[in-house]
């Protein structure tokens, strides 16, 4: 290990986590996963909630591990997560209750309760962020609407930032994970006080925003000491996931367009500024930070989450589907058969997802899915055309002109869906890396530590380090037909 230097990433998705460890020799980086373990809500009397003590137990887990096998090597430790997100601390600086899940139900109703003390526009304008029903924003109006917690919080750390304050004891907000909140605004680069103030929410809880790349601190005295692990620094990196995989989009183009595909699929292109008119309103495009001050200008759109929890309800029922076989098993159903909108509001909670899908496709006149093979390539076949939408409003708003898509991130693995959306979208599909935003995390501490110099180098790195593979676009006629079908379907359902 002399000729090489390691840093580690924690990296926390909402299915599960991981620390992983990166060895960079000057030119490459060869990722490590040293553990892996499940991220389960927990339901209590007051909703459905993270398990923030569990996965912190891993975490140490993880950090114990590696000191063991790679000791003084280890330069530093960074952390990235899922946006929206926070715990509240009280005054004794301790968490006053599990940090919530963004999918509880508290938040029914907070959006309706937002516009009506302030313009739905006017908060689209100062923050550039779409429209989600769990925004930070909603659940804070939750939060105030119970009156339980928030008057007892002096501090509001989003999940990268509580799980570094965990590690540390020091506390910060940082920057690509406030802009998930729809309280930040990207013009002004800072919290918007007004607006904040305008809907009754406790300015104290918004602090001074910390960049990427800042030195959070060292390890609390006892994990330290435990693992000799004195000299090794937390690092305050891009927290928000999307953020590290956008890092790792192994592109030399300067607007890259990127898919990071999981359980959520966010589709955009990196720019220098923030983009905030009529039509990326409409459209419902989100603006967020990304590294080095740029902008990911995208959308979010309902990933292999249908897939999730159609396979979690054939497995309660004592039918396992390895995600390996879903695409074999796919490809033995008839092509665009029964479509659905993957962003219709019904497919957004937990349970009964393949009655959700069937009632859809009965309610458009459509065949009606019964076999697996046939639900399967339904949700496939929506995605990858509600892709190809996305990707032609991005062009429209942008007025950029991409001819290669980047899909980053565990969904990556997916071969018919990466093959199903070059066709949607009729250009080529570059696939990799798996583990984008573990990569990103750690291109983010080499930057912090100097030892690259910037993104543009940290995207060599990164190609450097993976092998990329090409899907180009095929059956162009038939896809564009669907196209059509797609869209006369999903526009008469919604009107």
């Amino acid at each position: 290990m002399k000729d090489k230097s390691v840093y580690l990433a924690v990296d926390l998705g909402a299915g599960s986590g991981r620390v992983i460890a990166g060895e960079f020799d000057g030119v490459s980086i060869c990722l490590n996963e040293i553990v892996r373990f499940k991220n389960t809500p927990i339901e209590l009397s007051t909703g459905w909630h993270w398990d923030i003590n569990c996965l912190y137990e891993n975490i140490l887990d993880g950090i114990s591990s590696a000191a063991d096998r790679y000791g003084d090597s280890i330069i530093s430790i960074g952390i990235d997560t899922w946006g929206v997100d926070y715990g509240l601390l009280g005054k004794d600086g301790k968490l006053l209750d599990q940090p919530f899940q963004y999918r509880d139900k508290r938040t029914e109703g907070m959006m309706k309760f937002a516009f009506e003390k302030v313009d739905k526009r006017k908060i689209y304008n100062r923050t550039g962020i779409q429209f989600m029903f769990f925004n930070t924003i909603y659940q804070l109006l939750a939060e105030v609407a119970s009156g339980k917690l928030i008057n007892q919080a002096e501090d509001l750390l989003f999940t990268p930032d509580l799980i570094g304050y965990l590690l540390t004891g020091n506390k910060c907000q940082e920057r690509t994970i406030a802009s998930t909140t729809q309280l930040y605004n990207p013009l002004i680069k800072n919290w918007d006080y007004n607006l904040i103030d305008e809907l009754g929410l406790p300015k104290r809880l918004f602090k001074d925003i910390h960049d990427s790349g800042t030195k959070l601190g060292g390890l609390k005295h006892s994990i330290a000491s435990k693992n000799r692990l004195s000299n090794v620094k937390v690092i305050t990196i891009a927290g928000h996931d999307t953020a590290c995989a956008v890092a790792a989009v192994p592109s030399k183009t300067s607007a890259p367009v990127f898919l990071s595909s999981g359980t959520w699929s966010l589709m955009g292109i990196e720019l220098q500024e923030p983009v905030i008119n009529t039509s990326s309103f409409e459209d419902g495009f989100t603006n967020e930070v990304g590294i080095d001050g740029t902008t990911r200008f995208l959308k979010n759109i309902s990933g292999l989450w249908l897939i999730q929890e159609c396979r979690r309800e054939w497995s309660e029922r004592g039918i396992d589907i390895a995600y390996n076989d879903m695409a074999r098993i796919a490809c033995s159903a008839v092509e665009f058969s029964s479509l659905i909108d993957p962003d219709d509001e019904r497919f957004i909670s937990a349970g009964n997802m393949v009655k959700k899908i069937q009632d859809f496709c009965r309610e458009t006149k459509q065949v009606v899915p019964k076999e697996k093979s046939e639900i399967i390539r339904c949700i496939y076949e929506s995605l990858a055309l509600r892709y190809a939408e996305v990707w032609k409003k991005l062009i429209q708003i942008t007025g950029q002109s991409p001819t290669e898509l980047h899909i980053v991130g565990g969904g990556c693995q997916d071969r018919l869906l990466n093959q199903f959306t070059a066709n949607a979208i009729g250009a080529n599909v570059i696939v990799g890396p798996v583990e984008a935003t573990g990569m990103g995390n750690i291109l983010c501490q080499l930057i912090s530590d100097k030892k690259i110099n910037g993104v543009s180098e940290a995207r060599q790195i990164s190609l450097n380090s993976h092998t990329v593979k090409v899907f180009k676009a095929k059956e162009k006629q038939k896809w564009t037909m669907a196209k059509r079908k797609f869209t006369k379907l999903t526009r008469t359902y919604t009107q």
